[in-house]
């Protein structure tokens, strides 16, 4: 997608008259609740880390204070979603996913051999629910930071809380499995998965019997043809399907060629209707293929890395909420509305002029031969499918 500047007043946000027949997904990327932001709520875990760099976790909210100022511990469950929470109330979206890139667990022991471990205490999960996500992707490598205990009690806590999963499992098919969520216009089915290049062990795969991430090798045509068979053991006729996949290293500047012929392989096959991609910490192009919605890279929604050193000009302080409108019958997406917001304070709050620039310059697309535009409305990136 390519990126057009338009000074114009978008439509009100909270108005879905004539939406009745849309479904409204809101996909969000790397929600990262441990470490600094576990310390600054009201139950914190012990803050002891084992990385070569940082000992303590409360170094992170130390920093993050340093660089933006005071931050009013022990914060309240929705301090983090900050200004999100008024967005997400007005775009008023059928379904929230997100990517959940922290382990929720009392374990004590680490993965081996691993230099960052995620983890926020279950006790303070009113953080997330905050947010009230429909369902949480756990294909990613850090939910099993804390080894099969920690992803175990992840999987509990979540249950509990009424919050479906996808991605990670008991065992195999359970990792592979899909999450049914109903909604006014059918059933979606959020199928999760992660590659072995954004950093998921291979031991850390869920096979057989054993507990895991859903996790393939790569992806090439094999990977694919895999994820197609899993989706039509479960599929209806009817269904939405999301293909939600951690892949990729960390602070890329362009969609790896790999990445663009599997998202488009899974689409044209029919199996899939939007793919949900994250694992770089920020936003990457995105596409529209047929019809449907690619997201490469959502970014982190929510991180403790205030302070910390940037990437050269990459950033990883922008949170954007993506809200697809998709037609329910032709599973079409319609309609893109990106909502970025600043972390500072660990809060979420309005970004500035700079901030957006970067996002909008930041998911143009120069491979989009189409030359489907975002239109930059007073913040919030638009775009709407021509007929």
């Amino acid at each position: 997608m390519s990126v057009e500047a338009i000074d114009a007043r978008p439509p009100g946000l909270a108005q879905r008259d004539g939406d009745a027949g849309r479904l409204r997904l809101f996909l969000g990327g790397d929600v990262m609740l441990g470490r600094g932001i576990d310390q600054a709520l009201a139950h914190p875990s012990p803050p002891e880390l084992y990385e070569p760099w940082v000992k303590d976790a409360r170094e992170y909210l130390r920093l993050a204070e340093l660089a933006n100022g005071p931050i009013p511990v022990p914060l309240d469950p929705p301090y983090v979603w900050g200004d999100a929470l008024d967005v997400l109330a007005r775009f008023a979206p059928d379904l929230r996913i997100v990517n959940l890139e922290t382990a929720i667990t009392q374990s004590d022991r680490p993965w081996p051999g691993k230099s960052i471990h995620y983890r926020m205490h279950p006790d303070n999960v009113d953080c997330l629910l905050a947010a009230r996500p429909d369902c949480c992707v756990l294909a990613n490598n850090h939910v099993l930071d804390w080894g099969e205990e920690g992803l175990a009690q992840t999987l509990d806590t979540l249950a509990r809380a009424g919050v479906s999963t996808a991605g990670a499992g008991r065992d195999e098919d359970d990792a592979f499995a899909p999450a049914v969520l109903p909604h006014p216009r059918g059933r979606a089915l959020v199928f999760a998965c992660a590659t072995a290049d954004s950093g998921v062990l291979d031991e850390q795969a869920a096979r057989g019997q054993r507990a895991g991430i859903a996790l393939l090798p790569d992806c090439g045509a094999k990977s694919a043809n895999r994820v197609i068979e899993r989706i039509g053991a479960h599929r209806r006729e009817d269904d939405f399907v999301v293909l939600s996949i951690h892949w990729g290293a960390n602070w890329v500047r362009r969609v790896p060629d790999e990445h663009r012929v599997f998202a488009r392989r899974l689409i044209d096959s029919g199996a899939v209707d939007a793919v949900h991609g994250h694992s770089s910490h920020h936003p990457l192009p995105i596409e529209i293929h047929r019809g449907k919605l690619v997201l490469y890279g959502c970014g982190d929604l929510v991180n403790d890395y205030e302070g910390i050193g940037a990437h050269g000009d990459l950033r990883s302080d922008l949170g954007c909420l993506h809200f697809a409108d998709v037609d329910p019958f032709t599973r079409r997406c319609t309609a893109l509305r990106i909502v970025p917001l600043q972390l500072r304070r660990f809060r979420l709050g309005a970004p500035d002029e700079d901030a957006v620039a970067w996002l909008a310059a930041a998911v143009a697309d120069p491979a989009d031969e189409r030359a489907a535009r975002l239109a930059l409305h007073h913040g919030v990136l638009n775009w709407t499918a021509t007929t």
